[in-house]
């Protein structure tokens, strides 16, 4: 369960920066941490802070809540 969850908010956040036309090296600059890194989020690899959350979504100007809405994937 907690799998599937971590995959749609990595593919929520992957199709949020791909809407913005960003690539995933944008967002980690912006975030202060790797492509990689970027990376291994969207492809639900890696457990992460909320704050990297908080991050992610100024880095991509959007709401918090906005990473959470699954039923636009």
């Amino acid at each position: 369960m907690l799998s599937d969850f971590k995959k749609k908010l990595g593919k929520r956040i992957k199709q949020l920066r791909e809407s913005k036309k960003l690539s995933r090296e944008d967002v980690a600059f912006a975030c202060d941490f790797s492509g990689s890194y970027m990376g291994m989020i969207e492809r639900a690899e890696y457990d992460f802070k909320i704050s990297k959350l908080y991050n992610i979504s100024k880095a991509l100007n959007v709401d918090i809540r906005e990473l959470f809405d699954f039923s636009k994937i």
